[in-house]
């Protein structure tokens, strides 16, 4: 398949505000057990929102250089009873809605008590408004995986390690931007934080070797003797028909070379989960803003690479038909 720049950021870009989100949270309820120092709710809580808002509407504009018609984009929404796409529309907007909100929340301090636990710790507003925002998280992520995860002919995405790794990544690449983000907010957490956005991008490898192996150890259901309805033993394709490319040569081919697919697919792993994961835990060892914002950086770039191996990597049974151009 040919990758589209506007979905790969889409993509990587929501699934590092999901994370973010989630790692926010997570501090939080650590926290309300007493398990973890509080942050200030207005430096961390706060702006961590504000941050993790301005990273998810950074991936919703980016969506809209794919589409022909953005004018018509909301007509997307209509088909959620069958529809992952649309799906994907409606929870995005509302987890957008709901982190604003819990930002808001911790910003002006409204934070109304509704139960005590007994170690102490107050279940306020925040703490429902954030359970709220993990379930559309985790919903998010579902929708936006099972796009590509519930097409049967795409069967290098067809499978649960499609949903698995989106889930994985975004919150890796969430939690090690919520290292950054703490290094300078909450230098109390950074350690927890640390903790678990190592643990998620060793899941994250784990998770997308799984899936490369995987894919290649798939074979064929198609031949192109079934491609186009003819049992000859011996066919070979001298020409498309046509004496240039088509809609079907241009969107479900990638076009690179055998080299750079070779250069990419030991590539991103480097980025993504190898040098992170050196830099997270440098930057645990000297206390180092520096590493955690290098971590980020290198493995945001990694999993633009990664997402567009995933896309590429997919192989449109139609291809069989359209192998020569000209």
């Amino acid at each position: 398949m040919r990758p589209a720049f506007s979905v790969i950021f889409l993509t990587t870009l929501i699934g590092a505000g999901q994370g973010l989100f989630l790692a926010l949270y997570t501090v939080q309820i650590y926290a309300l057990f007493q398990l973890l120092p509080p942050p200030e709710a207005r430096s961390f809580y706060g702006f961590g929102s504000l941050v993790s808002v301005l990273v998810l509407a950074a991936g919703l504009l980016a969506s809209f250089f794919h589409l022909g018609h953005p004018e018509r984009a909301w007509r997307t929404a209509t088909q959620w009873r069958t529809s992952w796409l649309s799906r994907e529309v409606i929870v995005l907007p509302a987890f957008i809605a709901t982190t604003l909100l819990y930002g808001l929340a911790h910003w002006t301090n409204w934070r109304p008590s509704i139960a005590s636990l007994p170690s102490g710790g107050l279940i306020d507003a925040t703490i429902l408004l954030g359970a709220l925002g993990t379930v559309l998280a985790f919903a998010l992520f579902i929708c936006t995986a099972m796009i590509y995860a519930c097409l049967p002919f795409l069967r290098e995405w067809h499978s649960p390690l499609t949903v698995l790794n989106f889930i994985l990544l975004g919150g890796a690449s969430g939690f090690t931007l919520a290292t950054w983000f703490a290094a300078y907010a909450a230098p109390q957490v950074v350690g927890f934080l640390t903790g678990w956005a190592l643990i998620l991008t060793v899941l994250g490898f784990a998770g997308r070797t799984w899936s490369l192996i995987r894919n290649a150890r798939l074979r064929p259901r198609s031949t192109i003797q079934t491609a186009i309805g003819v049992k000859h033993p011996k066919l070979a394709q001298k020409s498309q028909g046509a004496m240039g490319g088509s809609f079907n040569t241009r969107e479900f081919f990638h076009g690179a070379s055998a080299s750079t697919m070779r250069a990419l697919l030991w590539g991103f792993p480097l980025l993504a989960f190898a040098l992170p994961a050196v830099l997270l835990a440098l930057g645990l060892a000297i206390d180092s803003a520096v590493a955690y914002s290098s971590a980020f950086v290198i493995q945001y770039l990694g999993l633009l690479a990664e997402r567009w191996m995933f896309f590429a990597q997919a192989k449109h049974p139609q291809n069989l038909y359209y192998q020569t151009v000209s």
